[in-house]
């Protein structure tokens, strides 16, 4: 049995971690959490909470990642979900492997998300949220043979799970299951070793949230850091997936 890669391009704050256990909750589906996130750290040096223990726990070096993303997934399962993050795709990477897999984009309005993921780090930055990084990716796969990537906008998709699954499900040629709908609380062995600093809300759930849209308040300089997002949230935005 080949094994069907789907790659779910995210950046931080947005309901990424929550569609992994959608797809997780599969029968058929095998899934694996941000494996470039350690040589990101690595490389950088960014001052994430368990930097240390992330890098420690995973593999630096992206081509050793890359071998193990465009090979069969784990447990024979026919599907592979992988959750990635755009800003993780650093400058002198290759991306050329990206075209094996199947592309998907989670975006999310850039207001909300700088004003969550401000809620937890002191600074911001475009490349940090990785908003420009997929509008660039996206554009890269669309030029190819198989045209655009589905796109996902985290506001309609949790408007009506329900139907943007079933969509997203026919486009990738999946049959849709009523399991990914719903998930046991808790963590999980899939969970990256960063899941204590950051998976709370999600190890709480058993199911997509309600859509909110709270009010967002932000000041000059963040403010900045979405305007500067929003030409490539709205060029992806434009592009989404309607259920």
């Amino acid at each position: 049995m080949s094994t069907r890669r789907i790659a779910m391009w995210s950046g931080p704050r947005n309901i990424s971690t929550a569609m992994m256990r959608a797809f997780e909750n599969r029968e058929d589906c095998e899934v694996i959490d941000e494996p470039l996130y350690a040589h990101y750290l690595a490389e950088t040096g960014a001052a994430h909470p368990g930097r240390e223990t992330v890098i420690a726990a995973g593999e630096t070096d992206w081509r050793r990642v890359v071998e193990r993303l465009v090979g069969d997934a784990p447990g024979g399962h026919s599907l592979w979900y992988q959750k990635h993050m755009c800003h993780h795709l650093l400058p002198g990477m290759g991306t050329g492997w990206i075209a094996r897999l199947e592309n998907v984009f989670l975006i999310r309005d850039p207001a909300e998300v700088v004003a969550s993921y401000l809620r937890t780090r002191d600074t911001c930055s475009p490349a940090e949220i990785g908003i420009p990084q997929q509008r660039a990716l996206f554009e890269q796969l669309s030029a190819g043979p198989s045209g655009a990537p589905v796109v996902i906008d985290a506001g309609c998709f949790l408007a009506d799970p329900r139907a943007q699954l079933q969509a997203l499900c026919a486009r990738l040629g999946i049959g849709f299951s009523e399991r990914m709908l719903r998930w046991p609380p808790g963590p999980r062995e899939s969970d990256g070793v960063w899941a204590p600093h950051w998976y709370h809300q999600v190890w709480a759930s058993t199911g997509f949230a309600a859509p909110q849209r709270p009010s967002v308040e932000l000041d000059a300089s963040a403010r900045q850091i979405v305007e500067a997002c929003r030409p490539d949230y709205e060029t992806l935005f434009a592009h989404r997936l309607l259920g």
